[in-house]
């Protein structure tokens, strides 16, 4: 076990139930593997700062001028002759099916959709993703990455960050941006702007994403899987042409391409469970067929069979779970409440993701003791309590605070 200067007291927030351990992603290229460049949660009086930004939704917000005020914007950029005028990245789940279609029917604007592969499809991930383009009349573009470098940079990422799902996000979030200075589309449109979940303090009450959280200086040292492109190459015969799409752009050549990432949230009231509505009736977009491991929804995140090992991993270096992220966001938006959701969180949060457990192993060529010892690697001493010698291993170990 292992602690690190995050080893703060844990606090729950008193309106969800999101702990104080969460940790803000870092926007560009930083993560390194004792944690000592992150960045908590805000918390004011016990209560989170996402929980803070999501009332002023329901009471401080006249939706009806932002939406004057977005019509006046998009007017800028609309196309008059078809052709593409904003990108929206995603999966062919309910969030990217609903923000393409809102821009397209509400306000008249012309989406290409871009998709960054997951690393290993689900059957459900991929007839949704095959019914978006196919039913809701959007051209999708799909990015896959090669199979060798997408593979040993989720394993290096596992291995020394354990946080195996960062190479897909820094492809996810970067890729697109060189799509956008391919196709000369000056607008990308992101979801529910990154205060709702409780981070970029400096982004509050702003609709853009701010440049320097997704580009980079010229001379910016970059960290991919927690080693450097240098090493990246030399020792793992991953180039830097091979890793180009999984950086950030440089910061001036995003200037003179003029990109623009907009959170579509700022100006329409994203609820999760109303795009799943709209995208069930719209692309006949499907739940998974059972619970999805470690919570209780079944329309979450459900592409992707490596994505129950990104909320594990999680779960062990910062002692809350995927439950504890979709029932905070689900109280946020009146759908449950607190009481509930901590009788969820007890419920699911520690579960064991089984379900594709062998593949996860198999993609990143560990074996199944290599990965319990990664995990003990990680697990901080403030958080967890070692309790047996389980040789199921997870049982042998209770968080020290639990949230009530």
């Amino acid at each position: 076990m292992k602690n690190n200067n995050q080893n703060i007291k844990v606090e729950f927030c008193k309106k969800c139930v999101m702990s104080n351990q969460k940790v803000l992603p870092s926007i560009v290229t930083d993560d390194n593997k004792d944690h000592s460049n992150k960045v908590n949660i805000p918390f004011k009086d016990s209560i989170c700062n996402a929980c803070v930004e999501v009332e002023k939704k329901y009471k401080k917000i006249d939706w009806k001028e932002r939406e004057i005020k977005f019509k006046n914007f998009l007017d800028k950029y609309r196309s008059r002759n078809g052709s593409y005028d904003c990108i929206v990245p995603g999966s062919g789940g309910k969030d990217s099916v609903f923000q393409a279609q809102i821009l397209k029917e509400k306000y008249n604007m012309n989406p290409l959709t871009f998709t960054f592969s997951p690393h290993i499809y689900t059957d459900v991930g991929m007839k949704n993703f095959h019914n978006w383009p196919l039913k809701a009349d959007v051209p999708n573009y799909l990015f896959t990455p090669s199979g060798r470098v997408h593979s040993k940079l989720t394993n290096l990422a596992f291995n020394n960050l354990l946080h195996p799902f960062q190479p897909f996000i820094f492809g996810q979030r970067n890729m697109v941006v060189h799509m956008a200075k391919k196709f000369k589309i000056p607008l990308i449109f992101q979801g529910e702007p990154q205060s709702e979940r409780g981070g970029m303090k400096d982004e509050i009450d702003q609709f853009e994403m701010l440049p320097r959280y997704w580009s980079k200086k010229k001379n910016q040292k970059i960290l991919v899987a927690g080693l450097e492109l240098d090493e990246l190459e030399k020792k793992h015969n991953i180039t830097k042409y091979d890793i180009k799409y999984y950086l950030p752009m440089d910061e001036d050549e995003a200037l003179e391409e003029e990109i623009r990432i907009i959170y579509l949230g700022y100006f329409e009231n994203l609820q999760p469970q109303e795009n799943f509505y709209l995208a069930a009736k719209l692309t006949d977009f499907k739940p998974n067929d059972r619970r999805t491991e470690q919570t209780y929804s079944k329309y979450n995140s459900i592409d992707d069979k490596i994505d129950p090992f990104h909320y594990y991993t999680a779960y062990t270096k910062f002692g809350y779970g995927r439950c504890t992220e979709e029932a905070s966001i689900e109280i946020r938006e009146g759908y449950i409440n607190r009481d509930e959701a901590v009788k969820l969180v007890h419920k699911y949060d520690h579960e064991f993701p089984e379900r594709y457990f062998k593949e996860f192993l198999d993609y990143i060529k560990i074996s199944e003791n290599e990965f319990y010892e990664k995990l003990d690697e990680f697990r901080p001493s403030h958080l967890w309590d070692k309790v047996g010698n389980d040789p199921t291993h997870c049982k042998n170990w209770r968080l020290k605070v639990k949230v009530e």
